[in-house]
């Protein structure tokens, strides 16, 4: 220490333990005023100045950039907000590596004659991987007359969360589910499934909020271990229909319902549900295996009071 008590540069950076090119850094960045200049024009530092680089050395150390670090210096107010933004940077970062990690365990897990081809899978998916190209797809599928609050539960029940932690095999589903949804030929006039009731002839919100109803009941029947029946869900799945038409439930109507669900069930449907089942989370209810639990169960019931 000088003789005025304050400390030169090199005095400053040795009792911080840090070099001297980091404190002239610093302070020509103004994170760390300078409490004056020597007679020869070095620059002087006061006692608060090693309490000031500390703090920005942790600051750093969370690898926060200088410029985080000048907020939080000037405003202590900013250090909650910029520590929250560092933690979602960071999630984001972590998800990519899991999802890498998992893409590279598939590949050298894989029989070699079947890497290249899984190679150009994934290759097509960014890392971390997002579900927009899903929510196009069932955009696309969707009744265009559809309320936004209405498409809006859809997407959320047809799309998957991706899993944090991926396993190789689900890296492998979604990217197969994230080909079939951008494959241009799934897009193709004639190519989309038919619409769940005849275009023109029902009322599509009435429809997709009763189904909605429908597939809770379901899926709260199917944790509870009861079969589908009459007075649950299954009644309630028909009548979805039956109001979207403006018509009442019968036996008549539900011989007809039959091959309106078999046709709405196309290949790429059934191929969209085979590949995302195993991305929604466990015990979390799939949509699309509760409308084909509710479709047989309803097949069951047509044949057996037609036997």
């Amino acid at each position: 220490m000088v003789s005025e008590g304050l400390w030169s540069i090199g005095e400053l950076a040795r009792r911080a333990g840090v070099s001297v090119k980091t404190v002239r850094y610093y302070s020509d960045r103004g994170l760390l005023p300078e409490a004056g200049r020597s007679s020869g024009g070095h620059r002087r530092y006061g006692a608060g100045a090693l309490d000031r680089l500390r703090l920005i050395r942790s600051l750093r150390g969370l690898d926060l950039p200088v410029p985080e670090v000048e907020r939080v210096l000037a405003h202590d107010e900013a250090l909650e907000e910029v520590v929250s933004g560092q933690l979602r940077e960071l999630g984001s970062r972590l998800a990519a590596l899991r999802w890498r990690e998992a893409s590279l365990r598939l590949l050298q897990d894989c029989p070699p004659g079947e890497r290249a081809e899984r190679l150009l899978l994934i290759g097509a998916v960014a890392v971390p991987p997002d579900t927009a190209a899903l929510a196009r797809f069932w955009r696309r599928i969707l009744p265009v007359r559809l309320p936004e609050r209405v498409v809006s539960t859809v997407l959320d029940s047809v799309v998957p969360r991706l899993p944090e932690e991926p396993s190789p095999g689900q890296v492998l589903d979604f990217a197969r589910l994230h080909a079939l949804v951008s494959d241009p030929r799934v897009h193709l006039p004639g190519s989309r499934p038919a619409p769940p009731l005849p275009d023109g002839e029902y009322r599509p919100a009435v429809l997709y909020e009763g189904l909605a109803e429908a597939y809770a009941l379901a899926s709260a029947e199917a944790a509870a271990g009861l079969p589908l029946r009459e007075g649950g869900a299954l009644d309630c799945f028909v009548a979805a229909y039956a109001h979207a038409r403006g018509t009442v439930d019968s036996p008549g109507f539900r011989r007809g319902l039959l091959p309106l669900l078999a046709r709405s069930d196309g290949p790429v449907i059934t191929r969209y549900w085979k590949l995302a089942t195993g991305l929604f989370a466990p015990g979390e209810p799939v949509l699309g295996a509760l409308h084909h639990r509710l479709s047989v169960a309803l097949h069951v019931q047509v044949e057996a009071r037609a036997g």
